[in-house]
């Protein structure tokens, strides 16, 4: 099957104070605030018109995963594939004005993605003033699915996402779409749906060294890293925004560039301490909190 998602688009959450979240956003991440108005506020780290969008409301959760394409044709192949895949389809319509077209899907496992055309990009417009970091772009989101193979066989289905890597008792596993990065998405194995973290891409490895004495002005630390992934190859650093969101924050990922002949990695080694360099290169143990953490997926109607 040919991809038909090729990137990730923009990450949707709920969000209690919208101002708390802004101030992290920009003032550790880097990210620039494109729009807002009395309902929601987006969020970029370079030209395109939003990839953090915040959903000004009554809780912190998740809302939605966007999945972008790069054509409207295949915004509505993807659509056609949605009911058969024993989803359901909840809007038709694109839901930010900076797409062209957009089609909205639960999951029976709770979970909600909008696959849509490419977000606005005013290519001109990479760079801006910034106290924060400033990542390249959105790389990649880490839900959380009681039902991992079930939830990999409908974006299969839906979006031609592609396995790159997964352990063998699914506890994890990485999918990749069109643009041949390690993963776009990957899946967590959980009790409930949820969201794990949203990954910005960090292109240079003293960025780790600002981000951790950024967060220490603001008087807080990150949870994990630096350290570098197995799976994907990329550096890696996580902290938690004060929303309690997971932001992680990952070099250049490896790229599946042969899609004929590759064969999916399955980690068979889950022994802690044995495996701990099955997820980081460097030896150092994901702690409890990251194993364990889980940022709510709002309930659908």
């Amino acid at each position: 099957m040919s991809h038909i998602v090729h990137a990730a688009g923009h990450m949707k959450v709920n969000v209690l104070d919208p101002d708390a979240v802004i101030r992290d956003s920009t003032e550790i991440l880097g990210l620039r605030v494109s729009y807002q108005d009395d309902s929601q506020t987006w969020l970029t780290s370079n030209g395109r018109s939003a990839e953090l969008v915040l959903v000004h409301a009554t809780e912190n959760s998740a809302h939605t995963i966007g999945l972008e394409t790069l054509t409207v044709s295949d915004v509505n192949d993807a659509a056609s594939r949605i009911e058969e895949a024993g989803c359901r389809i909840i809007s038709r319509d694109p839901s930010l004005s900076c797409i062209d077209a957009g089609v909205t899907f639960s999951t029976p496992e709770g979970l909600r993605f909008e696959i849509h055309s490419p977000i606005r990009n005013n290519i001109r417009g990479q760079r801006f003033p910034t106290n924060g970091i400033m990542p390249r772009r959105i790389d990649h989101m880490n839900i959380i699915t009681p039902n991992p193979a079930a939830t990999r066989a409908q974006l299969t289905a839906i979006g031609g996402l592609q396995l790159a890597e997964r352990m063998i008792n699914d506890g994890l596993s990485w999918m990749y779409g069109g643009n041949r990065q390690h993963h776009i998405l990957g899946l967590v194995k959980g009790t409930a749906p949820g969201l794990h973290h949203v990954s910005f891409e960090f292109p240079e490895f003293n960025m780790y060294c600002r981000l951790g004495d950024i967060l220490d002005r603001f008087d807080r630390q990150l949870m994990w890293g630096p350290g570098r992934h197995r799976p994907g190859d990329n550096t890696y650093a996580y902290y938690t925004d004060v929303s309690g969101l997971m932001i992680e924050c990952s070099g250049p990922m490896s790229h599946i560039a042969d899609d004929a002949h590759f064969e999916p990695n399955v980690i068979t080694n889950l022994e802690r301490p044995g495996n701990v360099r099955d997820l980081n290169v460097w030896g150092t143990p994901a702690p409890l909190e990251w194993r364990e953490y889980a940022h709510p997926f709002a309930k659908i109607d």
